[in-house]
């Protein structure tokens, strides 16, 4: 998958301005609030997803503009295509001159991966933004895993509902022994094919992650992945190899009959996959307690480019890395690893200091300053 060209109108501070990017790596260069993640942002909205800085579509038009407008001419699918998307209160989008009812329907027509200075939270905060990077991730590979995670939620939804109503003393003991079993059943069953959906992915994404990590680090560190779940041991975790869903829901059933009596008390699901985690050891020790700027950094970097090369498996095509700021608090080498040693996709990083792009063999440079693209 290859952005041949870029057009924006009145999209941020970029007013009318055209990109065309080289299939390798581009450096994207200027001091700060130029303009530069912009321009990845525009780029990044071709993937069907929403704005990965969290703004609503209205916040995307310039402030002296009533729309924004994005032409995008790429290569995917094996022929070369077109996107537009229009931008008021909301996306409208045209594919290859057919009007479509969504922009999310942009969805698997240019897929990419997103490396950003928020998403050091994976590592710094809590679990619930590992569960989402797994979820989402293995939604671009399998994206029936969607109504399995739809499914989950609701029937969370319910027995939550069941355990607060019993809490709040509005069911009779009788109707709480009846009904609880059933939703220990109902959960887990729904639940297993989380858990499942979620070890197979990790077990695939780990040793891709740590083969780039130890690219980044020059072989000076080694970053283990593992998934932290209640249904499993850590020793079960490397003795069992792709666990059905049958085998997981078994498990999940004992662990939630076990936590019946502290449910009841709580009001809420104290147990389940909603619960797990995704553990990122650095040389054996937790990287959100030992690791540091740096370290941090390139395990979140390590996480993407895996994600994008388990994209590229799955698809045949390498999808588009959109980089930004990814170059600060990393040392020379791993810098000249991301230069250099990313082959066979198309590459943008964003970085304030040209000098970055003295080390780079091959691709291209352009500056960007006050919403204007200079090369």
């Amino acid at each position: 998958m290859i952005v041949r060209e870029l057009c924006c109108r009145d999209f941020r501070n970029l007013h009318a301005e055209r990109l065309c990017p080289a299939p390798g790596v581009n450096i994207l260069y200027g001091d700060n609030a130029q303009g530069k993640t912009n321009l990845l942002e525009a780029c990044w909205l071709f993937t069907g997803a929403r704005s990965f800085r969290g703004a609503k579509d209205s916040e995307l038009v310039s402030f002296d503009a009533d729309e924004a407008r994005l032409t995008m001419n790429f290569f995917a699918g094996e022929r070369e295509q077109q996107a537009e998307i229009r931008i008021r209160q909301r996306r409208s989008v045209t594919l290859n001159g057919v009007r479509l009812p969504s922009a999310a329907k942009l969805a698997g027509h240019l897929c990419g991966v997103v490396f950003s200075p928020a998403h050091l939270s994976l590592i710094r905060d809590g679990p619930e933004g590992r569960r989402h990077f797994t979820d989402a991730a293995y939604c671009q590979l399998r994206p029936g895993y969607i109504g399995a995670l739809a499914e989950f939620r609701q029937v969370l939804a319910q027995r939550n509902a069941f355990l607060r109503q019993a809490a709040e003393q509005k069911l009779s003991v009788s109707r709480q022994h009846d009904m609880l079993p059933l939703w220990d059943h109902t959960l887990a069953a729904a639940g297993a094919r989380i858990t499942a959906a979620r070890l197979r992915y990790i077990r695939r994404l780990e040793p891709l992650a740590a083969e780039i990590y130890a690219g980044l680090s020059g072989g000076r560190e080694k970053l283990t992945l593992r998934w932290q779940t209640e249904a499993f041991s850590p020793e079960e975790w490397d003795q069992t190899e792709e666990p059905s869903p049958v085998r997981i829901a078994e498990a999940w059933l004992a662990v939630l009959n076990a936590a019946d009596k502290a449910d009841l008390a709580a009001g809420f699901s104290t147990v389940g996959p909603h619960r797990e985690d995704m553990l990122l050891l650095l040389d054996g020790a937790p990287a959100r307690s030992f690791g540091s700027q740096g370290q941090q950094r390139s395990i979140v970097l390590a996480l993407k480019l895996a994600e994008a090369a388990l994209l590229q498996q799955t698809t045949g095509e390498p999808p588009v890395a959109f980089l930004d700021d990814v170059m600060s608090e990393l040392d020379v080498t791993r810098q000249d690893y991301i230069l250099n040693h990313i082959h066979d996709w198309q590459v943008f990083i964003t970085c304030c200091e040209p000098t970055t792009a003295l080390r780079m063999t091959a691709g291209e440079v352009f500056h960007i300053q006050q919403g204007v693209i200079q090369k």
